[in-house]
């Protein structure tokens, strides 16, 4: 398993593997052939982005089955998906802005899917060829908009509503990982990826015969049960499988 970030220093910006808190400059293609500098960049001057500046921002709703009941509407009988503006993206410990305070604005964590090469129609048996890695994800949603509305891209699109990272985790199986959020220290959502309705290959391909998907595409597989809402100050941690801790507050 390989960890990759993505980094600024000063109008650079690189992809880079991270191992035991050092960072060593992707050289090539990250999404192709590429190889790692022997020797890790300093520190001094870097910031971490986001892992990967997508294209387009696809997010899956009602896949875990506690989730659906919790949000009282049936199970699909197909994934349910729309999209989300790349502008609402944020990084690792990055603020999330409530635009309008009087609403109910909740958390979601959520395993997300990072594709690696150029797809379309493609098969769940083949999907994995063209998933780059996966990282953890919030798909922030603003209910009160969203419950008036018959799509969901604007409630779920305003800036800093798609928290992403700290980084990319690759050749893993994404289909046996806790996934947790803790709101303020406190345990509110707490389940796993095997709980997924359609799971990780069966979205791409599913979504492969819609539209097709590019490297860095993002897809957001779904939230389980225990959304709740959040408020100025909360501290939002998402903690997928063994990966780095995904941070954010709230402002």
């Amino acid at each position: 398993m390989a960890t990759i970030g993505r980094f600024q220093k000063g109008d650079e910006i690189f992809y880079a593997k991270v191992v035991d808190g050092e960072i060593f400059p992707v050289c090539g293609d990250v999404f192709g052939s590429h190889s790692f500098d022997k020797k890790p960049t300093l520190p001094k001057g870097v910031r971490m982005l986001t892992p990967v500046a997508p294209s387009k921002i696809i997010a899956v709703g009602l896949n875990y089955a506690d989730h659906a009941r919790e949000q009282n509407k049936p199970l699909p009988k197909e994934p349910l998906i729309w999209f989300k503006a790349p502008s609402s993206l944020i990084p690792d410990g990055g603020k999330i802005e409530i635009p309008f305070p009087t609403h109910r604005t909740d958390f979601e964590a959520e395993l997300c899917i990072v594709i690696g090469r150029r797809v379309r129609n493609v098969t769940p048996a083949a999907a994995a060829r063209y998933i780059f890695g996966y990282t953890s994800a919030q798909d922030i949603s603003d209910r009160t908009i969203q419950n008036s509305e018959t799509q969901y891209a604007r409630s779920k699109s305003f800036d800093t509503f798609t928290p992403l990272g700290p980084y990319v985790e690759t050749k893993i199986d994404p289909h046996d990982l806790t996934i947790q959020l803790f709101q303020n220290s406190q345990l509110r959502q707490n389940s796993n990826t095997n709980q997924l309705i359609f799971d990780c290959h069966h979205l791409v391909s599913f979504i492969s015969t819609n539209l097709t998907l590019l490297p860095g595409d993002i897809i957001l597989t779904g939230t389980p049960s225990g959304v709740g809402p959040i408020a100025s100050g909360d501290r939002l941690e998402v903690r997928i499988g063994g990966f780095a801790p995904l941070v954010n507050t709230v402002k």
